[in-house]
């Protein structure tokens, strides 16, 4: 599993021209699912992610989570994630699950988020045509690989 996550002051996804997330203040993160993900994968980046510690105190220092300053976290799937780019210049995404696979571990990340955080995780739509539209902070944006543990 592959993260994203950019510290935001707004973020928001429309489909359909119908805003269906939207927050302020928290983490937009771009997941990207691939067959060998496991629970075990889903739950390693939840508690990373709702404890990653960039989000400034009192002193300007990075030092709180989204817990802390009780940020919002907006999840959107992306399959592109998981683009690979070693042949040619058309990305091949034979890494990145299918639908029967990626929605049901889509689903327990966003509820593993909601435990984790102890909120409502907004989302996107999987598999639509989603613009996403978001106001960086920082910019911070790190990027996670559960496979890697970095």
């Amino acid at each position: 599993m592959r993260v994203v996550i950019q510290r935001v002051t707004e973020a928001s996804v429309t489909v359909d021209n119908n805003i269906i997330g939207n927050i302020e203040n928290g983490l937009l993160v771009l997941v990207g699912i691939e067959d060998a993900d496991t629970d075990e994968d889903i739950e390693w980046l939840s508690n990373k992610i709702v404890n990653l510690r960039i989000f400034n105190d009192e002193q300007g220092v990075m030092n709180k989570s989204v817990v802390d300053i009780k940020g919002r976290i907006l999840l959107i799937s992306q399959f592109t994630l998981h683009a690979s780019t070693k042949k040619g210049n058309r990305p091949s995404y034979i890494k990145a699950s299918k639908p029967d696979i990626a929605i049901p571990m889509y689903e327990k990340m966003i509820r593993q988020l909601e435990k984790d955080s102890g909120q409502k995780i907004e989302t996107g739509q999987f598999g639509a045509d989603m613009k996403v539209r978001l106001l960086n902070d920082g910019p911070v944006t790190i990027v996670i690989d559960s496979k890697n543990r970095e």
